[in-house]
């Protein structure tokens, strides 16, 4: 039992993206903590499975719907108390450069890591604040720390997603809401490659080439538990976390044992 369980009683936590990947890790690792879980996903096949298998409740939600998302916060809010949101769901599309990239990518790019961010987000503060210990964890990206070719659009949504993270730190301060971002590098994840390259395999696989042991979803999820279970006067305002492989946004060790 962590601290926050002994002196808080059971805690509560929204988490998007949660059909698969980081997002469905994290439900799976919170449920296993003893948290209630609210798992929020686009694709209610694959969230009304992991239900089942975790007994968290599932809410079919698109963040990038106004709509969607004042329903998602009504029937969370009717619930009970929520202790944390965990803005999960976000993603890449393409690797086009800035000179022809399309504007429709970079649009849905902005919308689901930053504007699915802000809704769900804002709609959630007044029950944090209620909570008595609020926590507002963002997953953003090592892209949103620094520049590379080819992900423009992306690195610019992953920027805007970090902006959240340290102006609402800012904006917050003196509230019992803690903001925490998890900046991860290279993960491998049953999805997001595959989704960045409009299923191409080949492409997918590429990405990780060579890789011996790029990160995982579940060390990302073990990451995002051990930030949440701290004492509440403990903020971790970033954590990036890489491979041991990948020293640097382009610095990747390939073909090397580790």
């Amino acid at each position: 039992m962590t601290e926050n369980e002994s002196t808080t009683g059971t805690r509560r936590a929204v988490v998007t993206g949660a059909s698969s990947g980081m997002g469905a890790s994290s439900v799976r690792k919170l449920r296993a903590a003893g948290w209630e879980v609210v798992a929020v996903a686009r694709r209610a096949d694959k969230l009304e499975s992991l239900a089942a298998e975790t007994g968290a409740q599932a809410i079919v939600a698109d963040v990038t719907k106004d709509g969607d998302v004042e329903r998602l916060i009504a029937d969370v809010t009717a619930g009970g108390p929520v202790h944390a949101v965990l803005n999960i769901a976000g993603g890449a599309i393409g690797s086009d450069p800035v000179e022809t990239g399309s504007i429709d990518d970079w649009q849905a790019m902005y919308d689901v890591n930053v504007l699915g961010v802000l809704r769900v987000t804002q709609g959630l503060l007044p029950a944090l604040r209620e909570s008595g210990q609020g926590d507002v964890l963002i997953l953003s990206s090592t892209a949103g720390r620094v520049s590379y070719e080819g992900g423009g659009g992306y690195v610019a949504a992953k920027h805007g997603a970090t902006v959240i993270a340290e102006t609402l730190r800012l904006e917050l301060a003196g509230e019992p809401i803690r903001v925490i971002e998890i900046a991860p590098g290279m993960v491998a994840t049953d999805e997001f490659s595959l989704n960045r390259f409009g299923g191409d395999t080949a492409k997918a696989a590429k990405v990780y080439e060579g890789v011996e042991k790029p990160l995982t979803a579940d060390d990302i999820a073990d990451a995002i538990v051990w930030t949440l279970t701290r004492p509440h006067h403990v903020n971790i305002d970033l954590m990036v976390m890489r491979p041991i492989a990948q020293a640097a946004q382009h610095k990747v060790a390939r073909g090397v044992g580790l």
